[in-house]
């Protein structure tokens, strides 16, 4: 009787494997009478989420593109908001010629 149970474990979990490596690799899968399975067919929803996918992965290149401009901009030479800070440093304030504080960066550079 043992023998029995343990050519029916066999066998069970040789099929089940047979099965896994067959889906893995995209064959047919057998079902338990020996017949074959054959894999969906692309469906109406199926090329909805690939197009879906599609212009999601379209909006991510524009939008890393973008993205590296703008790093392109701040991490540029002639952009330095240390210089700035320190040019509004520099102006004395006056309330008699308005609440604005001009920026001398231009000077600050030069010299």
């Amino acid at each position: 009787m043992d023998w029995v149970v343990a050519i029916v474990v066999v066998s069970t979990l040789g099929w089940l494997a047979n099965n896994w490596i067959r889906a893995k690799h995209g064959y047919e899968l057998e079902d338990e009478w020996g017949g074959k399975t054959a894999k969906k067919t692309d469906t109406a929803e199926t090329n909805r989420l690939k197009s879906e996918n599609r212009e999601l992965n379209e909006k991510l290149d524009a939008m890393q593109d973008r993205m590296i401009v703008l790093e392109k901009i701040v991490t540029d030479r002639g952009y330095s908001l240390a210089d700035e800070i320190e040019a509004l440093r520099d102006v004395p304030q006056n309330s008699a010629t308005g609440s604005g504080v001009p920026l001398n960066i231009d000077t600050k550079a030069k010299a």
